[in-house]
């Protein structure tokens, strides 16, 4: 089980680097629809880290439209009907049969499908992965009240893939573009609540693969570092192919 203790992580001043980036790049998406597009400089491994109960971690940079998982999540608003950043990229790449099966979701208020920290799930229609599991990550203010919230969209979205039997699901950052979350921070957060999360389901938990697929390599080096100090076992280079579930268990 990874032990997570607080830290600073170096990685945090190139976080500043790309913060004008990130913030026009998703004000960008969301006027115009469009994603937020990866680093030119893509890094080509992955790292892989122990879990417990046998499940494992996967950390890479990349596209999380092109995850080939039984369920990607979609790092949503609470209308769930598409917008800027890794949201606008999930609907294009799904198709537009995904926002009608998100406007099919029912309101819980005026406007909201899925309120901060929920998660709600629908089918992966064009993409490869055969769920989309939405939730929606908080904006960040003051970590006392942030970081529940980030934790809780971590934790409902594995309740969900646990629920639905499913055995691989990749995340992207939630709350780490447009929303401000710091890196570090939210890695810390991340990790911690995925740990638990498969800790409390046990060893008969569907869940056996959790993959973050982070849009740029700072953000994927700091995930990376985060898992480092904490894991009990590493293996580093190429993941392989994910546990997917087959359609007779679902």
């Amino acid at each position: 089980m990874l032990s997570l203790a607080p830290r600073v992580s170096a990685v945090a001043r190139s976080q500043r680097q790309y913060k004008t980036f990130i913030m026009l790049a998703c004000f960008a998406g969301s006027a115009a629809n469009k994603s937020i597009p990866p680093d030119k400089k893509m890094v080509p491994s992955e790292r892989v880290f122990s879990l417990c109960h046998g499940a494992r971690l996967v950390i890479k940079q990349g596209d999380i439209t092109t995850e080939d998982v039984d369920a990607i999540v979609n790092a949503a608003n609470e209308r769930m009907l598409g917008g800027g950043g890794v949201d606008g990229a999930i609907h294009r790449a799904a198709g537009g049969e995904l926002v009608r099966a998100c406007a099919a979701v029912p309101e819980v208020a005026s406007g909201v499908r899925c309120p901060t920290g929920e998660a709600r799930i629908t089918p992966g229609f064009k993409l490869k992965a055969r769920h989309v599991i939405h939730t929606v990550g908080p904006i960040y203010e003051n970590p006392k009240y942030s970081a529940p919230l980030l934790a809780s969209a971590y934790r409902n979205s594995l309740k969900l893939a646990l629920e639905h039997g499913l055995k691989s699901v990749s995340f992207p950052g939630i709350s780490t573009g447009v929303f401000g979350y710091p890196f570090d921070e939210a890695a810390e957060v991340a990790l911690t609540a995925v740990d638990k999360a498969l800790d409390a389901a046990g060893e008969g938990g569907s869940v056996k693969e959790v993959r973050f697929v982070l849009f740029n390599e700072p953000l994927y080096k700091t995930f990376v570092e985060t898992a480092e100090e904490r894991s009990v076992e590493t293996a580093t280079g190429a993941a392989g192919p994910p546990a997917r579930t087959k359609s007779s268990e679902l």
